[in-house]
């Protein structure tokens, strides 16, 4: 490393001026070393007078250095990751970038969960209608399988996985397809569940990712930059697959609201409810 520095930073023509010099500085002797230990021999340049143990005391520093070492077959890919509430243009960032390097000549695949079956179960959908084929599956791991084991490792250079909540081994296989297989994974999901708790393990990938990106909708009630999505239905489970029929995107001001609203409104049906059961019982 400390040779091709050197290099790049010494001009040829520069090599001469140690002619000048009576006696060789530690620098110039140095930078001569590191010419001889990458087979170069600069021209004009006097004789060194270092002596034989401090040249092999240098040579072990110069190779020991990790930078030193040789590179991997294969370089490292990158993970970028998508969230964002529910109508936030997750999908549809997603396919843009997909296809975007697919314009430069990447070869493309994209994965979504099996469980979201709103739309087609072939297809990533967003929720203006626009489509493109993708591979359906209950996990990642069995993608290298469907796809193929050899086109995985030869023929394919950007995922993308949509719906990534649901993934259960999203990290593993993030992380494993990006340091070890020099893959692009362009990953799109929720970070937030309609009680505002973690979902999945989406956040889990932000510390290995190269890029996070942050999307807002916009609330449902006032029109602002909405952050959060809110569930109408009373159903406390947190999957439960659904589009505006179930979920609304809500700024933090409604939410909060919208929370006691909700909560109220399901105090008073539990009461109802259980004076019905009451009154029917005499």
């Amino acid at each position: 490393m400390f040779g091709v520095s050197m290099r790049t930073l010494i001009s040829p023509s520069l090599a001469p001026f140690s002619l000048h010099l009576h006696k060789p500085s530690l620098f110039s002797t140095a930078l001569r070393f590191s010419f001889s230990i990458n087979n170069i021999t600069p021209t004009n340049s006097p004789p060194s007078t270092i002596s034989t143990r401090k040249l092999q005391t240098k040579a072990t520093r110069v190779t020991s250095s990790p930078s030193s070492q040789p590179l991997s077959s294969s370089s490292p890919g990158e993970i970028h990751v998508v969230v964002g509430p529910m109508f936030s243009g997750k999908t549809t960032t997603l396919l843009r970038r997909i296809l975007a390097e697919r314009e430069t000549g990447k070869r493309i695949a994209i994965i979504k969960s099996n469980k979201d079956t709103r739309y087609c179960t072939e297809s990533i959908v967003t929720h203006d209608g626009e489509k493109y084929p993708c591979w359906s599956l209950p996990d990642l791991s069995s993608f290298k399988e469907r796809f193929g084991f050899d086109d995985y490792e030869n023929r394919l250079d950007v995922i993308g996985i949509d719906e990534a909540q649901f993934f259960g081994d999203l990290y593993e296989f993030c992380r494993e397809a990006a340091d070890k297989e020099g893959k692009t994974v362009i990953v799109a999901g929720l970070d937030g569940d309609f009680m505002r708790r973690r979902f999945g393990s989406v956040l889990d990938l932000i510390p290995i990712a190269d890029t996070v990106t942050k999307l807002t909708s916009r609330c449902e009630v006032c029109g602002k930059r909405a952050l959060f999505t809110m569930r109408k239905t009373e159903e406390k489970e947190t999957e439960l697959i659904g589009g505006a029929e179930v979920y609304m995107p809500v700024c933090r001001s409604h939410y909060v609201c919208g929370q006691n609203v909700l909560e109220t409104a399901r105090a008073v049906l539990d009461s109802s409810n259980n004076h019905s059961v009451v009154a029917s019982s005499l």
